[in-house]
Order: structure tokens, then C-alpha cells, then sequence
């Protein structure tokens, strides 16, 4: 139905438009005496307000250059831990009023100014400061974590077998060829047998990023490059996506079992497209997926989110590979995204025998930061069971 959209874009807009006027307020009008500064800044405000939808609507159905975009979602995140700093400053000085005795002399207006500007400044730094830090550990190389799991029904002759997985890279209006060219020198200074890329590649059309994407024809393993579909990649054209993906040799999985190996040692690989589709013609199909398999071998599924776990469980699925959280990518969303996800947020986790690794992700969306949730590539290591 069109009026619950319409109704939720209208209270977004309106928390967003109280929470641009608090900011104005505490760094602007309550620090400034000049009527024309205070003007100039509250446009300023407005502007990035305004800022994203005026990008996509002038450049609606193309890509964005990446200098705006970059610039504008910086903004944002400036913007946000500026506005977590305003109040947590509001806050403090809550409990302050509480705690002052009635007979309390008032303070004057110099001072008061004063303390405001201290506040201000303060806010601003801080929210500055975090952004700074964000924007660089987003663009610098992710980390690699490498990650033992016993893996039952391995053969022993595949003990060691590694796979590196990326996820939630979104090549886009910012993450383009020099970010792709550092995650490819990451992913093959590791070594894999076998890359593992569990959605959410892209933010746009192949038209518009195929070329960028291209240049993961770089990636290097034993065993070749395996690719689950995410969500975003359903956004931006999924069928169109998947045939372009298998242009530049990766194996696409869509809801099918593969052989890992040769006659005489391997494992089953299982992919399947993302969790939302599932309602789809031709979407997530864990039951197709598996169909025919035999339970006793060792096996590994791929699928973006870190749902289905107990499906997989119940398919004797010895381990499985996500996405999709991102840990959370900036804080406090690590914290919110742990409530919501508990341990299957990040890292390993475990239901009724099946682990699961979900991983934070290469890329990032909204703004170009990571605070508290840095990127990583992830370096499985299959050990015998």
C-alpha cells in the first residue's frame, strides 16, 4: 500500500528535520551572535539536509560522481556523532540541573555563552574526530582473520583446505577501482584454494559498475571464485547481475550443490540466493539446494544473511558463510546489531551442530566509515573432523 510508505517517509523526514534544528541550535544559535553567520550556517544545515536526495534526483537513473557522493555521506557521518556528542552533552547537563541546589545562584550570560561554545566546540570535535577515524579504517586494506573450523566428514587429505571469503563489498558510487584493486591484493595474499563471495556486491546496474566489478577477474585460488546472491544485488537487477557475474568465471550458485575436489578427497559447496527472496519465483531454495545430497558428506553453504541456520542445521550442513550486518559498520549500530542478531551478528557461532561464520563485510553503505566494526577478509581453514 502506497499511504504506510508515504506516512513513514513523512515521520522520517520530520526526525531528521528536529534533529538538523537541535544540531543548528546548540552550535549555532546558542554560539553565535552574528545575525548573518547565523543565517549562512542554518543554510549551510539545510543544505545537507538536503544534500542526498538533490544527488539522486539530479542524477537519477545514472551514477553519481564519486567526489559528491564521497563528500555528502561524509558530511552525514560528521553530522551524526556530532549530534550523538549534542546529546550526550544535553544529558550531562540534565543530571547538573537535577543535582544543583535550589538556592543556586543563576549563572550569567557571559557565562553561559561560554559553556556553550565549550560545548559546541567540543561536540564538534568530537563528531569530527570519529568521522575522521571512520573514513580512513573504511578506505585502508580490511584485515584478514583466519578462522580454524573443524569441519566433520572431511577428508583428511583436505585438511588445511582454505577459503577466503568476501562479502558486502558494494561496488558503487564510491567503491570503485582502487578500493577493489587493495581488497583483490588482500584476498590473494592469503592464498586461497577457493574464494567464496557471499553477496551484496553491488549498488547499481551492470551498465553502470559492471567495469569496476570487472576487475575481480584478478582474484586468484586453486579452485576458482564461488558467488551468492545478497539483497542489494536483487536491487540492483539480480538475473541481469547473475549473467554478468558469470562472464568474468565466477561459478554463480543459485540454489545448487557443487563437488569441491577430486574422486578420491572432497566436500560439497551449497549456494543459495539470499534469504529475502525467499517468496520469489527461482529465490532462496535451501530444499533444491541440497536435493539428493548425501547428509554423511562434509559440506559448506553459502548465504548472505545469517538466517536459515536452523534449515541448514536440520540439512546436516557442517558449516555455513554470511554476510549482511556488517557487525554493525558504525557504533552504536554494533551494539543495536548485536540485539537484533545476538552472536550470529559477527564471528562464529553454533546451532544444534551447524557453525556459522558471519563475517563484517569489505564495503559499506550509507557513509564511508567503519567505527568499531573495522572490514575484514575472512581465511577459513578446513580442519579434518
Amino acid at each position: 500500500m502506497l499511504w504506510p510508505r508515504i506516512l513513514f517517509g513523512i515521520l522520517t523526514l520530520a526526525v531528521f528535520a528536529g534533529a538538523n534544528y537541535f544540531v543548528y541550535r546548540r552550535t549555532v544559535a546558542d554560539t553565535i551572535q552574528s545575525a548573518v553567520v547565523r543565517r549562512v550556517m542554518a543554510v549551510l544545515l539545510a543544505m545537507l539536509f538536503l544534500a542526498v536526495p538533490v544527488v539522486r534526483f539530479a542524477w537519477r537513473g545514472q551514477m553519481p560522481p564519486p567526489g559528491i557522493t564521497t563528500v555528502v555521506l561524509i558530511g552525514w557521518g560528521v553530522f551524526m556523532y556530532t549530534l550523538m556528542a549534542l546529546v550526550i552533552v544535553e544529558c550531562v547537563k540534565w543530571l547538573v540541573r537535577r543535582r544543583k541546589k535550589p538556592e543556586a545562584v543563576p549563572e550569567n550570560p557571559e557565562r553561559r555563552l561560554f559553556l556553550s561554545r565549550v560545548a559546541a566546540t567540543g561536540a564538534l570535535a568530537v563528531g569530527g574526530g570519529i568521522a575522521s577515524y571512520g573514513t580512513w579504517r573504511a578506505f585502508t586494506p580490511p584485515e584478514i582473520t583466519e578462522v580454524p573450523i573443524k569441519l566433520l566428514g572431511l577428508p583428511r587429505a583436505l585438511d588445511g583446505f582454505t577459503i577466503v571469503q568476501l562479502s558486502d563489498i558494494h561496488v558503487g558510487a564510491i567503491i570503485q577501482e582502487r578500493f577493489l584493486d587493495q581488497l583483490v591484493a588482500t584476498a590473494n595474499s592469503a592464498k586461497p584454494d577457493l574464494l567464496a563471495i557471499t553477496g551484496d556486491l553491488v549498488d547499481g546496474s551492470p551498465d553502470a559498475v559492471g567495469r569496476y566489478v570487472a576487475r575481480l577477474r584478478n582474484l586468484q585460488s586453486r579452485f576458482g571464485t564461488y558467488f551468492v546472491s545478497g539483497n542489494h544485488d536483487y536491487y540492483a537487477g539480480w538475473e541481469e547481475w547473475s549473467r554478468e557475474l558469470e562472464g568474468i568465471d565466477f561459478e554463480v550458485l543459485r540454489n545448487r550443490t557443487v563437488t569441491i575436489g577430486d574422486p578420491s578427497a572432497s566436500f560439497d559447496l551449497i549456494g543459495v540466493d539470499d534469504w529475502g527472496s525467499r517468496w520469489q519465483p527461482n529465490g532462496y531454495d535451501l530444499e533444491a539446494a541440497v536435493k539428493g545430497r548425501d547428509l554423511e558428506r562434509a559440506s559448506v553453504l553459502l548465504c548472505h544473511q545469517p538466517n536459515g541456520l536452523e534449515l541448514a542445521a536440520a540439512k546436516k550442513v557442517g558449516l555455513q558463510l554470511s554476510g549482511h550486518t556488517h557487525g554493525g559498520q558504525l557504533f552504536p549500530a554494533n551494539l543495536i546489531g548485536r540485539g537484533i542478531w545476538g552472536d550470529r551478528n559477527q564471528g562464529l557461532s553454533v546451532h544444534d551442530g551447524t557453525q556459522l561464520y558471519t563475517s563484517r563485510g569489505c564495503g559499506f553503505v550509507g557513509p564511508p566509515m567503519r567505527v568499531a566494526a573495522p572490514p575484514e577478509v575472512v581465511k577459513i581453514i578446513l580442519v579434518a573432523g
